[in-house]
Formats: C-alpha cells, structure tokens, sequence
C-alpha cells in the first residue's frame, strides 16, 4: 500500500522548556514520565487512492521516564469529518501498521488506549499554534525567537530523532488543558513545523 502526506504540524508535552526526550528518546524525561500530545494538519494526501486531504490526527502518548524503555500508552482521534474509508486508513498510517514514521515507534507502543472521532481544529497564525480537540485537548504553543534575533526566525532543533521530521521549530506552551483516554497533564514545552512531508 502507497500512501504520502504533508501539512502542519504541533506538540506539546509535559517536559519542560527543552524536553529531554526531544534531544533523544534514550533520555530520561524531566520527570517520571513523558506525556505528549502530537496534531497534524493534513494539507495533502492520500492513502492507497483514498484522498484524505483537510483531515486531522491527533495523538496522544504516556510513555515512562526512558521513553525507549516502551509500554507507551497511546490514544488517536481522527476528524470527525473523515469518511469511513479515510478514518479506517488514517488509523492504520498512524498506528504503524503502514510503514513510515510511526511504523518504527509501533515496538515502543504497549497499549493503545482508545481511538475516536472527535471535531478537531488546528490553527496556525505565524508563531502561535493552536489545537482543540473536543473537550479533551485545548492547547496553544508559540514558537520561541531568540533575544537579539532581529529576523524574527525561531530557534530549530536540527538532527533529532523524531517521527516528523528532523528538524523542527522550538516552542513553548501558552495555554493547555489536556485530559484524553484516561491521560492528563499539563503542557510546558512544544515543538512545531510549517510542513511535515511522509510517505511509505
């Protein structure tokens, strides 16, 4: 099965400013346990010929301290709009079953604990980014820019381990309430990208 997407892209979780598992997943987390949520905008796409631009996945994780140590528990919601077909393929993409990213962090996954449609909206307005899901997720991060940058260019992690991509923009949490799937917690740092690009 061939399938590509592209779009936006933001997170927050419950690391503080620099999250540890962000440098690498071996890492211990700044506390005893790492909890994200990850949305995803997706501009273009299409899944084995089901066209699934305009939809939108969010993820959310509880992984322990080591996050290579597995048993992550992880929850999805997919866009309430989504068709059947598109909701059926969109669970499999973002669930590993078909390659690509997601596929690789599959092993570390020891319990899926819930997958739903829920409304979702995402918006991107320059260095802030805003996801609500439902009444379950409502956050916004906002792009750091270093003091002394005079371009307005925000601090990017380059090199990382991280199934999105590998260089993504620095952030932190500006609001976030998060309690899905049994998982809460308070949002403090947050990474963010223009534009994701996945194919398998």
């Amino acid at each position: 099965m061939v399938w590509n997407l592209r779009g936006s892209y933001a997170e927050t979780c419950s690391c503080e400013l620099m999250c540890p598992c962000n440098l690498t997943f071996d890492h211990g987390a700044t506390y005893d346990f790492c909890r994200a949520t990850l949305a995803f905008d997706i501009r273009e796409g299409d899944v084995d010929g089901t066209d699934v631009r305009g939809r939108r996945v969010v993820t959310i994780i509880d992984t322990p301290k080591v996050m290579t140590d597995g048993n992550w528990r992880l929850g999805m919601f997919v866009d309430d709009q989504a068709t059947d077909d598109q909701f059926d393929k969109l669970v499999k993409v973002f669930g590993g079953q078909l390659g690509g990213p997601m596929a690789a962090l599959a092993p570390l996954v020891g319990e899926i604990v819930g997958v739903e449609r829920a409304a979702i909206e995402i918006r991107d307005d320059g260095l802030l980014h805003s996801v609500r899901v439902g009444d379950a997720i409502d956050f916004e991060v906002q792009d750091i820019v270093p003091f002394g940058v005079e371009n307005g260019r925000p601090v990017q992690f380059d090199g990382m381990f991280h199934p999105v991509g590998s260089n993504l923009t620095m952030a932190e949490a500006r609001r976030s309430r998060i309690n899905a799937f049994g998982i809460a917690y308070e949002g403090r740092t947050g990474l963010s990208t223009a534009e994701f690009t996945w194919s398998a």
